[in-house]
């Protein structure tokens, strides 16, 4: 199972899709990078990997790191979303540059909690290691790991 997510492309790769529900609903516009994480609000937390095309280097490493840690991820309620910036709409890269301060340029990863702010920014492929590093040690996340255990 692949848990990313290409917003520009809205579609969503986290669960396998119904080849019914497919043939019968009629294509959804794809949400904004704004509604996606205005949802997603303390549901998931989101990590964003952009980059400035589907096949730069560090995409398909930071891919390749992620993919082993399916199940760890999904303990952590995590939501990957890969955004290509030439397929961004452009209400979506103003979101990404004004609201998340993040550059259009070059490859990012960002670790968006689910109170909505940015915990981590990475201008390189990220460790799953170092992303559960940082979420193990938010309140939230301590507080869910603690109800797991009962």
């Amino acid at each position: 199972m692949t848990f990313w997510k290409n917003l520009a492309l809205g579609a969503a790769l986290l669960l396998p899709a119904s080849p019914v529900a497919a043939q019968t609903k009629p294509a959804a516009p794809a949400p904004t990078l704004a509604q996606t994480l205005r949802a997603s609000r303390w549901q998931k937390r989101i990590l964003l990997v952009g980059a400035p095309a589907a096949t730069a280097p560090e995409l398909e490493q930071q891919k390749k790191l992620l993919g082993p840690a399916g199940p760890e991820l999904k303990k952590r309620d995590f939501l990957l979303l890969q955004l290509i910036y030439s397929q961004l709409a452009p209400a979506d890269r103003q979101y990404w540059t004004q609201e998340l301060k993040l550059p259009l340029n070059g490859f990012t990863v960002a670790l968006i909690g689910k109170d909505g702010g940015v915990k981590l920014t990475q201008l390189q492929p990220v460790a799953p290691a170092e992303l559960f590093g940082v979420v193990d040690k938010m309140p939230m996340r301590k507080q869910e790991a603690k109800g797991a255990k009962k």
